[in-house]
């Protein structure tokens, strides 16, 4: 990316925080620091970089504060199903560029698929979609890769000792997860994409911060919930046999993770803490929601291939109406609002607001932690 076009980006995403200030000023207040630290010094963009982390480590000499006895089944549970990468068929063949028979997403699920930048010439349409793919493939590596820190943080951070044992199979879990999904991206399909902005404003915020609920609220409820539908949106559509195995091993591990974050925080949010923390977190999961949803605009393949063809608000609305971001939107606030709904974070004063995004419709949905593997992978 050439000066211009870096500096073009930095406005367009503090475009993003200015409106994020208009919606809440204090939230926008909370997020400045790891917004300057991705939109404009671009730290996501470095090969490495470290985040301070000031949270508390809690340890318990009397092992009595087990917390809810769902962390010990979900213990018991973690290290029964645990897999090994090594097994999975490696060997498989992958063509990133096969849109007919072993295809890893369908050509409809194009983001530009129907509209005018769409090109009749189907070794074009190929090369878009392989991009694609690694896209969104490494935005689910980082995330993991965020998601194995924050579960060593809640081992670390969490009240509960039952809890800390659960939460010690997900830093396995994780990095397991980081193992496959990496091996994928640049063995197979040979297309590692830096982390997307606003995913690193969400991975730095969370990690950035001192309260332990926070961590559970961001990675465990928000992520993680995320991944799960959008891991199961990709197992439904794809052709491709080594993704689709590596994909529902992964979805078993997620369904334990997002269950333990909602049984940690179930009673927590709604008993206690304050009226005024509860609010504060119902905004920062409203804002961070925001940006879940702008993780998938694609604007990394907007750069790449329609910079000058296309206007930033252009390109959202069409991403926006596209059926790839529909079934997105579909996963992630069918996991998300119910969640939500489980945790007491989705009340009469932030209703509003998720109806404004059209996603109340799932409220009444199942909560993820109430889906068994086969509905998750049939969703």
């Amino acid at each position: 990316m050439n000066l211009t076009e870096q500096i073009t980006g930095t406005v367009d995403r503090m475009e993003d925080l200015a409106e994020m200030v208009l919606r809440n000023p204090r939230v926008a207040l909370e997020l400045a620091p790891s917004a300057v630290k991705g939109y404009i010094l671009h730290e996501g963009k470095q090969d490495t970089f470290a985040i301070h982390s000031p949270h508390k480590t809690l340890y318990d000499w009397t092992y009595k504060n087990e917390g809810s006895p769902v962390f010990r089944d979900l213990y018991r549970r973690a290290y029964k199903g645990q897999w090994n990468a090594e097994d999975l068929p490696w060997d498989t063949q992958v063509d990133p560029l096969d849109m007919q028979e072993r295809y890893i997403l369908p050509e409809k699920l194009n983001p530009v698929y129907g509209s005018k930048l769409y090109s009749n010439n189907k070794a074009d349409n190929a090369r878009l979609m392989h991009d694609i793919y690694g896209f969104l493939l490494s935005q689910f590596l980082h995330g993991e890769q965020g998601a194995l820190f924050a579960a060593g943080f809640t081992v670390e951070a969490t009240p509960w000792f039952g809890a800390k044992l659960y939460g010690a199979t997900q830093v396995m879990d994780e990095g397991r997860h980081v193992e496959v999904f990496s091996k994928y991206i640049i063995e197979k399909l040979e297309r590692l994409y830096p982390i997307n902005d606003n995913l690193f404003v969400i991975i730095h915020a969370l990690n950035n911060s001192p309260d332990w609920d926070i961590k559970f609220l961001g990675m465990q409820i928000m992520i993680e919930g995320l991944a799960l539908g959008a891991f199961g949106l990709i197992y439904k559509f794809t052709k491709e046999p080594l993704l689709k195995e590596l994909l529902k091993l992964v979805i078993s591990d997620e369904a334990r993770h997002v269950h333990y974050g909602v049984e940690a925080l179930r009673d927590y949010y709604t008993k206690e803490v304050s009226e005024k923390v509860r609010r504060d977190r119902e905004d920062w999961a409203y804002e961070v929601a925001v940006l879940l949803r702008n993780r998938f605009m694609f604007y990394e393949i907007r750069d790449k291939y329609y910079g000058e063809r296309i206007s930033r608000k252009g390109w959202e609305k069409m991403i926006l109406e596209s059926e790839i971001m529909r079934e997105f939107h579909r996963v992630l606030f069918s996991r998300l609002i119910p969640n939500l709904k489980a945790i007491g974070l989705l009340t009469d004063r932030i209703r509003p607001k998720y109806e404004q995004l059209g996603v109340l419709e799932y409220e009444n949905m199942k909560a993820a932690d109430r889906l068994s593997l086969a509905e998750l992978l049939a969703a």
